[in-house]
């Protein structure tokens, strides 16, 4: 992966480095419902081509109007997809692409470029499983074990969600909070630590 140094100024800096990792995560967790929009709208490629875009830049490129055109794209597949499980799969696609605009204002509502995504793929396993909510919860749970020191530090950077107006985003904000625990658990790394915890993500 690139080393690239290069910050995104704004209320607090944002490192490409940091939106790599924000990006991946993402991209992990669209990568795991892709298929679910595939099966609904198989001759539709706008949501893998957001994927692939996703990945073009965590692998170290240049965030380009590639990854904008493309997440536009997969959201507009998300209108047209003919299930609530496909639509969302679509979305998880577009966010994963979008991730790498990410930006560094201190606004709740930047939280759903790093985690819609994942609510997103909790919701599909739960509709998949028949509404059954402990899929929701088992989900919310490995993506909470996917998340790194690297990603939660920059989760911690905006304020906390607060519930929300519907189930994903109920199952973000449970996912935020989850997230946030874990850090003030965790509490007392240094600067420093955080410093090796993004050299080590950034060559995974």
């Amino acid at each position: 992966m690139a080393k690239s140094r290069h910050t995104v100024p704004g209320d607090f800096d944002l490192a490409m480095d940091e939106l790599r990792i924000v990006a991946r995560y993402a991209v992990w967790h669209a990568e795991d419902v892709l298929s679910v929009f595939e099966r609904d709208v198989p001759d539709d490629p706008r949501p893998r081509a957001a994927i692939d875009a996703a990945w073009a830049f965590i692998k170290g490129a240049n965030r380009s109007k590639l990854q904008r055109v493309t997440s536009l794209e997969a959201h507009r597949a998300a209108r047209s997809a003919p299930s609530e499980a496909a639509r969302l799969a679509a979305r998880s696609a577009g966010d994963a692409a979008s991730a790498a605009y990410l930006h560094p204002i201190a606004q709740a509502s930047q939280v759903g470029h790093i985690l819609r995504a994942s609510a997103n793929a909790a919701r599909i396993g739960e509709i998949e499983a028949g509404g059954d909510p402990r899929i929701a919860d088992a989900l919310l749970e490995r993506s909470r074990r996917r998340a790194t020191p690297v990603l939660i530090d920059v989760l911690r950077r905006y304020p906390p969600l607060t519930g929300g107006s519907n189930h994903v985003a109920r199952l973000m904000s449970t996912l935020d909070h989850s997230l946030r625990q874990t850090a003030d658990r965790s509490a007392g790394h240094t600067a420093g630590s955080r410093a090796h915890a993004l050299r080590r993500e950034r060559k995974s």
